[in-house]
């Protein structure tokens, strides 16, 4: 049975398909997001390193440079509407011998020709006044200002949140299986598989491939161009927020042609990345970590902060990336109508993705698709208190005007309410990953031995399922698969 007709469908949620949503929801359109997971920011987004990138490390004759540095600037007014974790705190690169000084210079005089704001060639006194946990053999570096730090998939929620108030529709688990034009109606029939096993078909006007890692799949479905994404897995170690080598701001190596090397970064809620590897594989679904792979971080990154040390890791993880051609491949696709392609992008994707919301919008114009504004077009979204960030008098505010479980701590490390856990399940949040992604719990120290049980009791509560229909982050990862140990752990 078909639904009725949308002007757009967007096929896939990352951060990219978010912000297509978004620009969009200020138009007076039907418009509908597609997203095969059980929750947004699932696929590449969730694993992100979380950098807005300054501005240097592309030439401008990419598509991708000149979004990054547009796209960039775009951050602060999407902060103060959707109030997202986010701080431009600058980021530096470090040279530590004298033949990368030379890369370096390349790097600060294309940052000047793509218009990176502030950007300066730096001194080893400058670059340690800078950073003091910086290595002391560094000769010298780069310092760009407009960088900054941000929560991928917070930024994903608050996106969609937004989008979601101006009249765009969600539907996870729509998994798209196929795609035809229907030439007497000039409309996509798209069909996917949901979440009960059944088959749904939506009918849009035009349509955007969106799909991350598997934007080679969705562009055959459509009848669209014949391409190849290659998955390259990045792996990471998260240390504790106690850590006493936490840098001010992101620090990058001099690049490699392939990667911009192991990073040290600083996250916007305390804890500290480093990583990630740069392995070119086949398989979409493999983010197993490595022993072998984990110390090659683990040394590169002391190599630039001395002061790092393993009793500091409180995690590892590995996410991946969408190889497709050097460049971003954004445009109408030259085989299907009504059909935007918007795929290969990885870093600096995340920086981009509000400039690219915007030139997916143009290209939708350019098309034919009519756009005009809406009138009561709503921007902002509310802002949902964080008990970690209040002093005592005000959550006792908190308990008596909202109600006491403002007061009832279920995430100790990470300083979560109840309160914040039944807020993301209102929005639509109801696996124990995407509650992790919206209030943090399970990102400290134990790494949720304490509270997923907690969690999952609220869960269960708030939604009327069952345990065994409890899942981690979807499909498969069902309450009896969560195990006997971290149940046996907490009871």
């Amino acid at each position: 049975m078909k639904n009725e007709v949308y002007d757009v469908a967007i096929v896939g949620c990352g951060v990219c398909g978010a912000n297509i949503a978004r620009r969009l929801s200020a138009y007076n359109l039907k418009t509908i997001v597609l997203e095969a997971a059980a929750d947004i920011s699932f696929g590449v987004s969730k694993a992100n390193s979380g950098i807005v990138h300054g501005g240097f490390h592309h030439n401008k004759k990419y598509l991708k440079a000149r979004l990054e540095v547009r796209g960039s600037l775009l951050f602060d007014e999407l902060e103060r509407e959707l109030h997202f974790p986010f701080k431009r705190c600058g980021i530096v690169v470090a040279a530590l011998h004298e033949d990368e000084m030379k890369t370096v210079e390349h790097l600060y005089m294309q940052g000047m020709e793509n218009g990176s704001i502030g950007i300066e060639l730096c001194s080893r006194e400058r670059l340690l006044e800078l950073e003091p946990s910086l290595s002391p053999d560094v000769l010298g570096g780069l310092y760009a200002p407009t960088g900054g730090i941000v929560e991928p998939y917070r930024f994903v929620f608050s996106l969609m949140e937004s989008a979601k108030k101006n009249g765009v529709e969600l539907r996870t688990h729509f998994k798209v299986q196929n795609a035809s034009w229907n030439k007497d109606t000039g409309t996509w029939d798209i069909s996917g598989i949901v979440r009960d096993g059944s088959t749904c078909t939506i009918s849009a006007r035009y349509a955007v491939n969106s799909a991350g890692l598997y934007a080679d799949d969705v562009s055959r479905m459509f009848g669209a161009e014949d391409f190849t994404i290659t998955p390259r897995k990045g792996e990471y170690y998260l240390l504790d927020r106690l850590t006493e080598a936490r840098p001010k701001r992101p620090i990058f190596p001099v690049p490699s042609p392939i990667s911009k090397g192991m990073l040290v970064i600083p996250t916007v809620e305390g804890t500290v990345l480093i990583g990630p590897t740069a392995e070119d594989g086949q398989d979409k679904t493999d983010f197993s970590t490595t022993s072998g792979e984990l110390e090659q971080v683990l040394q590169s990154a002391k190599r630039l902060v001395p002061g790092l040390k393993p009793s500091d890791i409180i995690t590892n993880f590995a996410g991946l990336r969408p190889v497709h051609e050097e460049d971003f491949i954004i445009g109408p696709s030259k085989l299907s109508p009504h059909l935007i392609q918007v795929s290969g992008i990885q870093s600096p994707g995340l920086t981009a993705s509000p400039a690219i919301g915007e030139y997916v919008k143009d290209l939708l114009k350019k098309e034919g698709l009519v756009l005009s504004e809406k009138l009561d077009y709503d921007p902002n979204i509310s802002e949902i208190p964080h008990i970690r960030d209040c002093s005592p008098s005000q959550i006792d505010e908190l308990i008596s005007t909202k109600g006491r479980e403002w007061g009832n701590v279920v995430c100790r490390c990470e300083e979560v309410s109840e309160a914040e856990i039944v807020e993301a399940i209102r929005q639509g949040h109801t696996t124990l990953d995407g509650i992790k992604y919206f209030t943090r719990c399970g990102m400290g120290r134990c790494q949720g031995g304490f509270c997923t049980y907690k969690i999952i009791k609220i869960l269960m509560r708030e939604t009327g399922c069952s345990f065994e229909d409890i899942t981690k982050h979807g499909q498969a990862s069902t309450g009896e698969a969560l195990g006997s140990r971290l149940l046996l752990g907490v009871l």
